[in-house]
């Protein structure tokens, strides 16, 4: 059972096994009615009927549904009791004061959630916005490279957390960042949008990637809560097929498919995170990599990789990308999705997920 809310909220959309609730519900309350008639003067099963108005408030976003079911209720009592002459004059008026606040109570519950529903509603499309200029998708194909991209948030409610991405198109070539920002809420969101506007300026002016990822870790470090630190992978291809580098800065590796096999690409030494450098003074290490035509590079934040089961397991990646296929890469990011969320099952996702997958064509 579905009814429209108000303006610019969607139609609530009830689970099957509430529906079923419902409906064996209101049953009850007809039988309850037809047992009244049945048992005769002296006794009444018409409080019953003041679940009414309460279950009907349940399954709509408009008052006058409560109110209508409401006043069918009262005229229901008014049969009963004119049929039942018997009744003490206390039930008499204690029952259609009692169905007549459970309605006026449903029908205020409903117009104060349909307010909290409208208002949460406003809250996610600018959230929504502030998503789309923040992480904005990047162009499906860039030369001889397919990109694709995935960000789904842990909490529904949030649309955008702490991962972050980027693609940019620069005369070094094509620079990518996929970034995972320590902490939640408000201040990770500030701090990837900090990141991410050094990164789009860095990227057209630093040719070499590991003086990329120093540069990014000096504005992690600069900011006034300098606490913060946030693992990344750094992708920078090269023109004309030429050779791939990668820095990995404390990231899960990406992994790379070819020929149906999956091989991780480990960075020559670790390095620190962004933000965490100065503890270390390590630099920023870069792996290379030639790719053939066909090659499938997933890039991945530890939402997708730490994901667990029902028994606690993570969510082995690199074992099932071989079997998860797809015509495009973003075909492929679905179908790793829907893997991982079957893996997770009902509980969901516990942090917030990103994917990026690249393909070098033919």
């Amino acid at each position: 059972m579905t009814a429209d809310g108000p303006d610019g909220v969607p139609p609530l959309h009830l689970p099957r096994r509430t529906r079923t609730l419902l409906y064996g519900a209101l049953l009850l309350l007809v039988a309850a009615v037809v047992a009244a008639l049945a048992i005769g003067p002296g006794t009444t099963l018409a409080p019953l009927l003041a679940v009414a108005p309460v279950l009907a408030g349940a399954t709509t976003r408009r008052a006058r549904v409560p109110l209508l079911v409401g006043a069918a209720a009262l005229l229901a009592v008014g049969l009963l009791e004119s049929a039942n002459a018997e009744l003490p004059l206390s039930v008499r008026i204690s029952v259609p004061v009692t169905v007549l606040a459970s309605t006026l109570a449903s029908a205020a519950s409903v117009v104060l959630v349909a307010a909290r529903e409208r208002e949460l509603f406003q809250v996610r499309t600018v959230a929504e916005a502030a998503q789309r200029a923040l992480l904005r998708p990047p162009p499906e194909r860039i030369g001889p490279l397919r990109v694709a991209v995935r960000y789904v948030a842990a909490a529904a409610e949030a649309r955008i957390g702490g991962d972050l991405y980027a693609v940019v198109e620069t005369r070094f070539g094509v620079r990518i960042l996929l970034a995972d920002v320590q902490g939640h809420g408000l201040p990770a969101v500030e701090t990837a949008a900090d990141v991410l506007g050094v990164f789009r300026e860095a990227a057209r002016t630093e040719a070499d990637p590991g003086r990329l990822a120093e540069r990014l870790d000096a504005a992690l470090t600069a900011r006034p809560d300098g606490d913060r630190f946030a693992t990344a992978v750094l992708l920078d291809v090269a023109p004309d097929r030429g050779p791939v580098r990668v820095v990995n800065c404390g990231h899960p590796a990406p992994l790379l498919r070819r020929a149906g096999l999956v091989s991780e690409l480990e960075p020559p030494f670790p390095a620190p995170p962004l933000g965490l450098r100065g503890l270390t003074g390590d630099s920023y290490p870069a792996r290379r990599f030639d790719p053939e035509p066909g090659d499938l590079l997933l890039l991945h934040t530890d939402g997708v990789s730490e994901a667990r089961d029902a028994g606690g397991r993570f969510y082995p990646l690199a074992e099932r990308l071989p079997g998860l296929h797809g015509g495009s890469p973003a075909d492929l990011l679905d179908a790793v999705l829907t893997d991982v969320g079957g893996w997770v099952g009902a509980d969901g996702l516990a942090d917030d997920a990103a994917v990026l997958a690249v393909r070098w064509e033919a």
